[in-house]
């Protein structure tokens, strides 16, 4: 089987929306979306599952959509995880070499990467992904790419993300009632990140800000390795709930409000622009001025963007981001949220939409950011984060592909889009599969 023949689905649980997308790569390796299906998200509060029974039933609505669309047999998908619970840290690993002549092999990279899930965690959390940023081979430091040298003592530097294990098992859970498996569980920022920014921005320095409706997430690149990841527990729906309050208004009317009319600079909106509401049973309508509604959104806003540059500050990267920031998710279609943006922070800025990897689709609503997560974890079924895996994969002659999804009139299988790297099995705490185990699968198939 090749790339080409694989289909991937991607499951992004969200605080407003479940979107479910099924893909594949086309002759020119570019993505083609094949099918879309989207529920209303109301078992998820700020990036948590709060209520499993009606995410399950969002999930299975979502996913009955995307398989008639494109007439696949859903059994396995790529799932993103975030919420305020997600941490991040750096920790420094090693090993010894038993032999000084030999070189250093991709076993012997593995081995140390694998060391790291090993780490003691505080209770109630465990790590969903380990990040090599850089080696050090006996006394030489700063190596990208230790394989092939030469050396005793293996030294790496390590990105390492934790999750709340009880969020992990809440998702799990979801997931199984919905009579599918995981695949691979990955951290939503990160999914952003394969979606929206381009090789360039992560060798330059460049801020992904990925605006939802529960959280704000922040990732950091430099010289194409994640240097720094962060979740917010603040995003479009707090400015939503400031509206309603400001306003005096419906939950879905200030949700219309902000969508249609909404401004991040109040500057921007006119004086003299009213927008009549309908009121309550036997009620005058209410009348609001755009001004007002954008001195409400600029507040809230002025606040989140602050909080994500303190954040960029904290990672000390602030002043290494040569490409600025991307700003990406649902919230970033606010208007003129760009020109705020590089005014608090001083940065340049662009809004990302998830377009580059895309081939011609019948869907055209995907290329908008607020699909930015959903189209990366599928790209996530066929590429690694991280090039160097990419590369090791290949020269370790590890199958990329596991199995598929299946067209429907075909039987039922249990079906994946693969994952390599950091998205491998080795992370897939619901499974706890061996790595012994999992080698002895692959001989199977």
């Amino acid at each position: 089987m090749t790339q080409n023949d694989k289909i991937v689905v991607g499951l992004d649980i969200g605080t407003t929306k479940i979107c479910a997308l099924v893909g594949r790569k086309n002759e020119y390796g570019k993505l083609e979306i094949l099918g879309l299906g989207k529920a209303v998200s109301e078992g998820v509060v700020r990036g948590m599952v709060s209520n499993i029974d009606k995410t399950v039933e969002a999930i299975r609505k979502a996913i009955k959509q995307a398989e008639e669309q494109s007439g696949i047999d859903i059994k396995v998908v790529n799932v993103g995880i975030a919420g305020q619970h997600i941490k991040s840290l750096q920790h420094n690993g090693s090993i010894t070499r038993t032999s000084l002549d030999s070189e250093i092999t991709v076993e012997d990279v593995n081995r140390l990467t694998n060391d790291m899930y090993r780490l003691v965690t505080p209770p109630g959390s465990e790590i969903i992904h380990v990040m090599p940023q850089d080696y050090k081979v006996d006394y030489e430091d700063g190596i990208m790419d230790p394989v092939g040298m030469s050396g005793v003592r293996l030294e790496g530097n390590f990105h390492i993300i934790t999750a709340q294990s009880n969020a992990v098992n809440n998702i799990t859970k979801c997931i199984s009632r919905a009579g599918l498996e995981i695949d691979q569980l990955i951290l939503e920022p990160l999914a952003s990140c394969m979606s929206v920014l381009s090789e360039e921005e992560r060798e330059a320095g460049v801020a992904l800000i990925d605006i939802g409706g529960g959280t704000t997430d922040l990732a950091i690149f430099k010289d194409n390795i994640i240097r720094h990841t962060a979740v917010l527990p603040f995003g479009g729906n707090i400015i939503t709930s400031d509206i309603k309050q400001g306003c005096m208004v419906m939950q879905n009317q200030a949700e219309q409000l902000k969508v249609r009319f909404g401004k991040a600079i109040a500057d921007e909106a006119s004086d003299n622009e009213i927008v009549s509401i309908p009121g309550l049973r036997d009620r005058t309508p209410k009348e609001i001025s755009l001004k007002n509604l954008a001195f409400i959104i600029e507040a809230r806003m002025e606040e989140i963007v602050e909080l994500v540059y303190s954040e960029i500050v904290r990672s000390g990267y602030a002043n290494q981001l040569a490409a600025g920031v991307v700003i990406t998710g649902g919230g970033a279609q606010l208007q003129n949220l760009v020109q705020l943006v590089e005014y608090l922070t001083g940065l340049d800025a662009r809004i990302g939409y998830p377009n580059e990897h895309l081939g011609k689709s019948k869907i055209d609503s995907v290329k908008s950011p607020m699909f930015a997560t959903t189209v990366g974890l599928v790209l996530a079924g066929y590429q690694a984060l991280d090039e160097r895996v990419n590369r090791y994969t290949e020269m370790a002659n590890t199958p990329v592909v596991r199995s598929t999804n299946e067209v429907k009139p075909v039987q039922k299988a249990s079906n994946s889009g693969g994952g390599v790297g950091f998205f491998s099995k080795i992370m897939e705490r619901t499974k706890s599969m061996l790595i012994d185990d999992f080698d002895d699968k692959q001989q199977n198939y």
